[in-house]
């Protein structure tokens, strides 16, 4: 199950669905975080079909760096943490 953490106040969501949308062509991968593109992280079924269901970064600027275990990136506005 991923993580997602926005590191200047820790807000974000959880979930095994990880999926990345290129707003260009408006087409969605599974996995990322990939540059260009944002990303959605959250349930597979909706829990509560609130928008607290997943959350979606503004397209990844940079991916500052990655391991087994975590990714670091940057957004056009914010720098965000993932536990894969």
């Amino acid at each position: 199950m991923a993580k997602l953490r926005r590191d200047r106040d820790g807000e974000g969501h959880y979930g095994s669905r990880v999926e990345s949308f290129d707003p260009e062509t408006g087409k969605w991968m599974i996995g990322g975080p990939h540059v260009g593109m944002a990303l959605k992280v959250g349930t597979l079924t909706a829990g509560t079909y609130s928008r607290r269901d997943w959350w979606m970064t503004t397209p990844v600027t940079e991916i500052i760096s990655e391991d087994d275990k975590t990714v670091k990136f940057k957004t056009r506005n914010s720098t965000y943490t993932m536990e894969k």
